[in-house]
Order: structure tokens, then C-alpha cells, then sequence
């Protein structure tokens, strides 16, 4: 079955646009994107066998570091076929270390397929990922999962959706049982009942025109709020609706499926992927309600010569072609990989692309359509595909390819600092050389994955999004490439800033007999609010200082914003503006100017009462109640600021924010605390100043 759906796809590859879906499956760790995915594939004939996490065998979670941790790290790419639609699905990790994963998937997706745990409802990754989704307007269907498992509530789960994500829902089924007598549920529209058996693996089911007596009541008052949701949404529907007339199946599945694309509602399903139940009416709900490239918008870029103007490229293969490289990954097999999603036009095998971001040619040499870390190559690919480049050589993530002679910049993509490093060295000589490589390759496929030398030690700094990132980035070192590297203790990656405004002088000037040096310029240091980066203004009036030697003093400053005043950490969130300075017609030179620049940058930060920063965690625990007192007690010591707490079943979640300094071995101590009952998750929220005590102990540490 599943070679024979590998021929379908690849004959039937330039397909009309609107038997095109390009989802993603999105949601917090363990609610089942995985499981899902392999339901998807096995229901649609794309895999023969199931797969299972336990047991390693899952087709999307290919790595071997995934298999032994059964979560998902990278996203993995594939294409399936259901009722003759193309389904193009992206299966993203639900841990929030890997979440440029996420990030870069949902930039290039048209639709997402949000999975829910029915009994933890709205966790905090899953409030992370939907906002992720909100910023690039990515239109999504819910999927209530795990209905089987002990404490499952549906309608609780619908609740936190409209109350945490400020969604609008439009329920499409009623459960048919709960937790262990879960069976199937009911489709609003048609009023037919769908149940699963034990047996076939949930690929057949039956189709009931009889509703259980115990849910008619709830039936019937469902479909009439959903019928009034969505005509809502339509003004012709409204005013059939409000006039007494009853709608049709198809009038409001064409009214939802708008209102879906328009982001006014979001469609309900529930089943459970592990159990084999429920999953090929959301199928079906991907096809009927999620768009396909043709009902977005055209996409927008700018021209790269005059970045004012903007640019549409409409998604038809006679379009000029544009493509946006949204991932990098290292194939052992064929070499670097560049994912690209096609938004206009179509690419061969052999010929050239331009790259808009840094102005060169790249030759494609092949493309492939992937199936996971399976690939099959192809000759040409269309508008609407996700398809993998080899031999495009200096493209990285984010960067637009497009045609020469008509180039294009589409939006880039952003992903959050790090907030962890750790110190690595390796073990020997050999290493040295094959561990630079290494990691440079390991930095192409993670933007979120940062190097830096440490010139004074001579050590190697590694930062990522936290613990278990560096972790599996190191381990595939190891593996990969064979390099064994010793590493230290995770540190925390402070930042630090300026609290008030500053002037400073930098003043370069070098005589040695011949030529000299000569750089001089004042700039003005002002604090910006936090996340705001940096910025640099050129204020120079009269020329003061050439045209020429501003972008070197720009320069200068950069570099010396890697090491910080207080402790050497990086300096963040300030405006700094070039307001004066003079030259000297035969000495200056740009370098000069570069090094007044960053001589101007240390002096001003020192009288602009510099601070540093530290990561805060939002971090939520899930404790039985006897141990409350206990966990929050140790969170009062661990300079936490609770945010609330809610009753869940017969458990707690505490909502606090802490410092990441204060939470290292946090794991074992919440172990020790709770017998092992609690559990607890975390993920990055924000930076803010470190109490004046507690600096005071980092500075002398460092020092």
C-alpha cells in the first residue's frame, strides 16, 4: 500500500492548488502530535504498519535521539494523499528547548492541526505555540486527544481554549462515552454517530444514524449553537438563519470553512490517536476546513534594491519563482539539505537560483520530496510545495531564493536568545579541528544554537534555549561526527544594559613615521525597554565625520557590546547615536574609526549605570495537593513571584515565574519534595535586572 501511494505521489505532483494542504501539527509536549501523525499516514496508506513511540518505530521521529527519548526534536516533513487532496504535513516538537522548530515550521505552513491532552486541557506550551501560530496568522482546527485516558473532560478542555487562548470554537462532534468507555463521537452537521471497534486498528468504523439516547439532548443543543456561530460569521447565512430558514450541510461548511481561513472560529474534534479512534474525521475536517495556498492571501516581500516597495507574488507555477528557506539539515547521505517552501512559480533540477538576502547565485543540483529522512528526488518542483535543495551552499534559514531577474525579500523569520551555555573542549588534538566543523554545521541547522571563543580562556562557549538542547546537540556531535568534547557545567547566559543616558568620547590616533590613525568620534548612549535590541543613529550634521566611516563606527560598537562592563556579558536594549567627531584627510581610515567606536561604546556604558540581566522562566508545576506548601515554599526561596494556581482533578498547577539561576537540579529537588508525584515544565519569558546582592555575588564569581 504504501509503495503504492509513493507512485501516486510521485505522478501526481503538479496538482490543482486547491487539492493542496500544507499543515502542521503543533501542540505541547506529549498530547500526541507524534501519535497522530503516524494514525494520519497509517489511515491514509502512507505507512502499512503503525507506529510507535515506545517502541522507537515511529516514520516521523527518525532520529536516534528521539527514538531513545521518544520526543520529538526536529520537525520532520511528509506528504499523504486523503480523498484525492494532497496533504503536505509538518510534525513539529512540542518541547519548548526546540522551539525554532515550531517558529520556522508555522512561518511556511497555511494550517495547523492543534492537539489537546483532554484531561491537562490548555498547558503552557500549548499557549506558547498558538500565540506562535496568531503571528503568522496560520489558520488551525483543535484536536481533543487522549478522550480514553482517566479524567478526560471535553467540555472543560473547550473551555480553556476560549477562556486561555481567547479562541472562538465551533464544537463539530459530541464524545460518544468517556476516559475507558470512550467509543466515537457524533458529527454535528450530519447527526451521525461514528464508532470504533477494538479490532483493524481503528481503519474501519461504523457509521450510525442512530444517536445514543444519553446524548440526543446534547446533540441537539450543540449543532444549534453551532449553527448560530457560524451564521454569525456571513451576513447572507445570518439573515437566512434569523428569517427561519434552515441551512444546509454544505452552506455551513462553506461558511465555517471562511470563517476557519478568516480566523473567526475554530473547529472541535476529539478523539484518542493511541487508541485508533477519531482521527480520520479530522481528516476530513482538514479538507473541508483548512485552507489550501489559494486561499490566503498572495505572499508580500520587498525589492531588495529599494526596501520601501512592495512586492506580491501570487501562488501560480507562471509566476516568477520565489521561495523562502525556512530549514537547514545535515543529511549523511546526500549532504546539506535547505528546506524551502515554494510561494510562486517552479524550480528544475540544474538550474540556478538567486539568493535575495546576500545577492548571489546558488546552482540546485537536486530536489527532493521527503518523507521524513526517507527522500525520493524529483525533476521540477511546484508553487505550494515544501521540497529540500541540495548543493544551494550559502542559503540559511531565512533567506529568500527567487528569480534574477525578478528578485524578491519575503519576511524572515525570528527566533528567540539563548538562555544556557556551557563551556567545551575536546579531548584531543584531532578533536580540535573536527570539533569547529562541527559545530559550525550544528549553527547552519539551529538558529537558536550560538559559538563564541572565550579569547581569554581560549575555551569554547555553546549557548542554546536550555539543558536538554545543549544536550542532544553535543550527544550528535559525538555521533554524527565523531568528535568527543568535554564540556562544563551549564551557565546561565546573562545580559547586560544601561539604566540612564550617557555621552562619551572615543579618540584613536597612532603616529609611527609614514601614515598614521586617526578615528574620532562622541556618541550618545540611551537605554531602550527590554527585548527592544539594539539600534544605531547616525546624527551627524555638516560632515563631521564622512559618510564612509559611520558603518565602521557602527561596527565597532557592535563588537564591543559582546563583552559587557560589569561581568563581560553581551549588552543589550540601547539606542546609540553618533552625534560628532572629526577626521583627518590623510590618516583616517575605517578601522580607526572602528576602534573609537568601540573605545567610545566601553567608556559611555560605564557612566550610563550599567545592570545586568538575567533569564526569568515561566515555569508551571503540576503537584498533588498534600505537597502544595511544600513546592511553593521552595519557590518563595527561589526568588519566584507565583502567578496563580488552578485546581485540576484532584491536582494543583502553580503558575510562578524564577529565575533560571535559581533552578538548576530543579528536577531532582521537586523528586525528593513530592515522591516523586509532581512534575514540572518550564520555558523562557523574559529578561529583568538582577538584585543588587545577588550581582554583586555574580560580578566577584566572574572576576
Amino acid at each position: 500500500m504504501a509503495q503504492a501511494q509513493q507512485a501516486i505521489i510521485t505522478k501526481n505532483r503538479n496538482m490543482p492548488l486547491n487539492k493542496v494542504r500544507n499543515i502542521g501539527i503543533i501542540a505541547h509536549i506529549d498530547a500526541g502530535k507524534t501519535t497522530t501523525t503516524e494514525r494520519i499516514l497509517f489511515y491514509t496508506g502512507r505507512t502499512y504498519k503503525i507506529g510507535d513511540i515506545d517502541e522507537g518505530t515511529t516514520v516521523m521521529d527518525w532520529m536516534e535521539q528521539e527514538r531513545e527519548r521518544g520526543i520529538t526534536i526536529v520537525s520532520a516533513a511528509t506528504t499523504t494523499f486523503w480523498k484525492d487532496v494532497r496533504i503536505n504535513i509538518i510534525d513539529t516538537p512540542g518541547h519548548v528547548d526546540f522551539t525554532a522548530e515550531v517558529e520556522r515550521s508555522l512561518r511556511v505552513l497555511d494550517g495547523g492541526i492543534t492537539v489537546l491532552d483532554a484531561e491537562e486541557g490548555v498547558q503552557s506550551q500549548s499557549e506558547t505555540v498558538w500565540h506562535q501560530a496568531d503571528k503568522y496568522n496560520v489558520p488551525r482546527i483543535c484536536f481533543i486527544n487522549k478522550m480514553d485516558k482517566v479524567g478526560a473532560d471535553f467540555r472543560n478542555t473547550i473551555k480553556m481554549i476560549e477562556e486561555r487562548l481567547g479562541a472562538r470554537t465551533a464544537v463539530m462532534v459530541v464524545p460518544i462515552g468517556v476516559e475507558s468507555t470512550f467509543k466515537g463521537a457524533v458529527d454535528l452537521l450530519t447527526r451521525q454517530a461514528y464508532v470504533w471497534g477494538e479490532s483493524e486498528l481503528g481503519a474501519k468504523f461504523d457509521v450510525l444514524d442512530e444517536i445514543p439516547e444519553e446524548i440526543k439532548a446534547e446533540v441537539e443543543k450543540s449543532r444549534h449553537e453551532l449553527i448560530e456561530k457560524v451564521a454569525e460569521t456571513d451576513d447572507k447565512l445570518l439573515e437566512k438563519y434569523l428569517s427561519g430558514g434552515e441551512l444546509t450541510v454544505d452552506e455551513i461548511k462553506k461558511g465555517l470553512r471562511k470563517a476557519t481561513i478568516a480566523y473567526k472560529l475554530v473547529p472541535i474534534y476529539c478523539g484518542t490517536s493511541l487508541r485508533h479512534k477519531g482521527v480520520q474525521p479530522l481528516l476530513d475536517a482538514v479538507i473541508d476546513y483548512l485552507p489550501s495556498p489559494l486561499d490566503l492571501p498572495p505572499v508580500l516581500g520587498v525589492d531588495p534594491k529599494n526596501p520601501d516597495s512592495k512586492l506580491v507574488r501570487k501562488p501560480q507555477n507562471d509566476e516568477a519563482f520565489s521561495g523562502l528557506a525556512f530549514k537547514i539539515q545535515i543529511d549523511p547521505h546526500v549532504g546539506k539539505l535547505t528546506y524551502v517552501r515554494i510561494y510562486s512559480g517552479t524550480i528544475k533540477a540544474g538550474s540556478y537560483v538567486y539568493n535575495a538576502n546576500k545577492g548571489l547565485k546558488e546552482r540546485v543540483g537536486r530536489i527532493l520530496l521527503m518523507h521524513a529522512n526517507k527522500r525520493e528526488e524529483i525533476e521540477e518542483a511546484y508553487a505550494g510545495e515544501i521540497v529540500a535543495l541540495v548543493g544551494v551552499k550559502e542559503t540559511i534559514t531565512g533567506n529568500t531564493l527567487c528569480d534574477e531577474n525578478h528578485p524578491i525579500i519575503l519576511e524572515k523569520i525570528s527566533f528567540p536568545d539563548p538562555v544556557i551555555s556551557l563551556a567545551i573542549e575536546p579531548k584531543s588534538k584531532a578533536d580540535q579541528e573536527k570539533m569547529g566543523f562541527a559545530l559550525q554545521r550544528l549553527a547552519e541547522e539551529d538558529p537558536t544554537f550560538k559559538i563564541k571563543s572565550n579569547p581569554e580562556t581560549g575555551q569554547t562557549i555553546i549557548s542554546g534555549m536550555g539543558e536538554l538542547h545543549l544536550e542532544i546537540l553535543v550527544d550528535r556531535m559525538k555521533r554524527e561526527f565523531k568528535v568527543e568534547a568535554g564540556v562544563g557545567a551549564p551557565q546561565v547566559a546573562y545580559k547586560e544594559t544601561i539604566r540612564k543616558m550617557a555621552e562619551a568620547e572615543g579618540k584613536y590616533i597612532r603616529q609611527s613615521g609614514g601614515r598614521g590613525q586617526y578615528g574620532h568620534c562622541f556618541l550618545r548612549l540611551e537605554p531602550k525597554n527590554r527585548g527592544e535590541g539594539y539600534e544605531f543613529v547616525n546624527a551627524i550634521k555638516g560632515g563631521a565625520i564622512p559618510a564612509e566611516f559611520i558603518t565602521p563606527i557602527d561596527k565597532g560598537v557592535k563588537e564591543a557590546m559582546e563583552n559587557g562592563v560589569i561581568a563581560g556579558y553581551p549588552l543589550v536594549d540601547m539606542q546609540v547615536t553618533v552625534y560628532d567627531g572629526s577626521y583627518h584627510d590623510v590618516d583616517s581610515s575605517e578601522i580607526a574609526f572602528k576602534i573609537a567606536g568601540s573605545m567610545a561604546l566601553q567608556s559611555g556604558v560605564k557612566q550610563a549605570d550599567p545592570v545586568l540581566l538575567e533569564p526569568i522562566m515561566k515555569v508551571e508545576i503540576t503537584t498533588p495537593d498534600e505537597f502544595m506548601g511544600d513546592v511553593i515554599g521552595d519557590l518563595g526561596a527561589k526568588r519566584a513571584q507565583i502567578m496563580g494556581s488552578e485546581k485540576r482533578g484532584t491536582v494543583t498547577v502553580i503558575l510562578a515565574q524564577v529565575p533560571l539561576a535559581e533552578l538548576s537540579g530543579y528536577a531532582t529537588t521537586l523528586r525528593s519534595m513530592s515522591k516523586g508525584r509532581a512534575t514540572y515544565y518550564m520555558e523562557p519569558s523574559h529578561y529583568q535586572e538582577v538584585p543588587k546582592n545577588i550581582q554583586e555575588k555574580i560580578i566577584a564569581k566572574t572576576n
